[in-house]
């Protein structure tokens, strides 16, 4: 439905736009550049704003009132033509090389950048603007209302989108339980004091130069964020390489003979959407998710291997020096303390442990106890853990496990 109204608001403008014609033929060339250079600077993955240059200079576009002091005559369907023509644009190398997800970015764009000029463009072409706030700090104070407004809306359209891409087959085909839909919202409403809020604030001082100064405005705001746009890349392939390095590690264990192929990475996947699933957003889902990949490298410190690397079964002793090793050799890494600490009391009595280290101990001695055990594994094992709740296990995560296996989760599917 999102993509649908995307769509037909995207045709409907550009057709309009193509009837009628350009108004500002020079303004909307000069911002139409510039959303197209944002767009072809962007970078792929799943940051909350891939192309801040692109978004700061569609912001500011809807949000234009004025150009050197006389008024403009664009209009909200042509803000949503212009927006939407240069974003496709912009898109077309990145679609082509399988990079980031286009569709849902053009999406995203395109409602949030109408939904805003449609708050302004408006109340602004009709007069009612001028005769409610006039050209004082009221205007100011009514385009950072828009830009609040914009930024819940698109708050609210990312984590619809997001729920509807982590949906797995299994949960179409048999109609399971939806992704918690909270939780998504929080993620995004959190990243608004981020690079959200830059963007927005950037847009909007970018419209009021504009108004003010003119087109040349545009190039003194475009080279600093351009550059700062590359910085962000910069820093989106370190943190690329970081994660890279720390799920080499996780796999020495298996590498070593110690753990079974692939233990690492369920685990994980199971971590992370029961944190999901109990409200876990941002850094804390990726302490858990880090810490699941690295659970198990205490074992490198063992003469000999745990059978099957099932440590589950373990005495408490056993778990808790291993646990330790397992935390001594993350802090040498220079990995997070935080991952440390979730590594180091996974063995600990479950009333002791942080919400992250009781999620890591249930998702592994999940994984240890369904693997080998045919098609009834899962369901088996999710009762002996149903057994263990009150002393070994948290029962609100165990419930939160039943739940993720119910939708296809990502360690094995079950009725559960």
């Amino acid at each position: 439905m999102i993509h649908g109204a995307a769509a037909l608001a995207g045709a409907f403008a550009l057709a309009h736009t193509l009837r009628y014609g350009l108004d500002e033929r020079g303004a909307t060339l000069a911002f139409g550049a510039l959303i197209l250079l944002g767009e072809l600077a962007r970078w792929g993955g799943s940051q909350r704003e891939p192309a801040p240059l692109g978004a700061a200079g569609a912001l500011a576009y809807a949000l234009l009132g004025d150009i050197a002091g006389r008024p403009a005559q664009h209009g909200v369907l042509q803000v949503v033509a212009v927006v939407c023509a240069a974003t496709l644009a912009g898109s077309v190398p990145h679609i082509a090389a399988g990079r980031g997800r286009a569709l849902e970015h053009l999406t995203r764009r395109t409602l949030t950048v109408g939904f805003a000029a449609v708050c302004f463009q408006t109340p602004y072409n009709t007069g009612l603007l001028d005769h409610l706030v006039g050209r004082g700090p009221f205007y100011a104070l009514w385009i950072v209302l828009v830009l609040v407004l914009t930024a819940l809306n698109d708050a609210v359209l990312a984590a619809a989108l997001a729920r509807a891409r982590t949906l797995p087959d299994a949960f179409r085909r048999t109609g399971g339980t939806p992704l918690p839909y909270g939780p998504l919202l929080r993620d995004q409403l959190r990243a608004m004091t981020g690079i959200v809020s830059a963007v927005g604030a950037t847009g909007a001082v970018m419209a009021l130069s504009v108004a003010v100064g003119g087109l040349w405005a545009l190039p003194v705001f475009c080279v600093p964020l351009l550059l700062t746009q590359l910085a962000f890349r910069r820093y989106t392939e370190v943190r690329t390489t970081y994660r890279q390095t720390i799920t080499s590690l996780a796999r020495a264990t298996e590498i070593a003979g110690y753990t079974p192929q692939g233990h690492a990475r369920r685990v994980a996947l199971l971590s992370r959407a029961i944190g999901r699933d109990l409200g876990l957003t941002g850094p804390d889902l990726q302490v858990l998710e880090y810490a699941a990949l690295m659970h198990d490298i205490g074992q490198l410190s063992l003469v000999d291997p745990v059978p099957a690397g099932a440590t589950a079964e373990l005495p408490a002793a056993d778990q808790r020096r291993i646990a330790l090793l397992g935390g001594a050799v993350v802090r040498q890494t220079g990995v997070a303390r935080e991952v440390a600490v979730v590594v180091e009391r996974q063995a600990d009595p479950f009333r002791e442990q942080p919400l992250t280290a009781r999620i890591v101990r249930t998702a592994n001695a999940y994984d240890e106890m369904a693997r080998g055990d045919g098609p009834g594994g899962a369901l088996a094992a999710v009762e002996r853990l149903r057994l263990g709740t009150g002393h070994d296990y948290q029962a609100e995560i165990v419930e939160s496990l039943a739940r993720v296996l119910s939708r296809g989760g990502p360690a094995r599917s079950a009725a559960v």
